[in-house]
């Protein structure tokens, strides 16, 4: 398991597009990814999970991949919340 604490560096937040493109993003990998905001924990391919949770820019939140691919899919969705992807 690779836990990672991030903070969302995208100028609106999570919102509509930012997410759907967040989801994209984790789907890609093989590994089970989870966000974890404000005592909630979201599967990170879900839209609408991740729709609900509302983040917003320079909020926090941990990351936590299981599988074959966990450390590189936890890079990407770090890359992608710092606004580098």
């Amino acid at each position: 398991m690779t836990k990672k604490s991030i903070q969302i560096k995208l100028e609106n937040g999570l919102e509509a597009r930012p997410v759907a493109l967040l989801v994209q993003e984790a789907s890609k990998y093989d590994s089970t990814i989870y966000i974890e905001c404000n005592e909630k924990r979201i599967n990170a391919k879900s839209i609408m999970g991740m729709m609900a949770l509302g983040l917003q820019n320079g909020e926090e939140l941990v990351v936590t991949a299981e599988g074959v691919d966990e450390k590189t899919a936890v890079d990407g969705i770090e890359k992608f919340l710092s606004g580098v992807a």
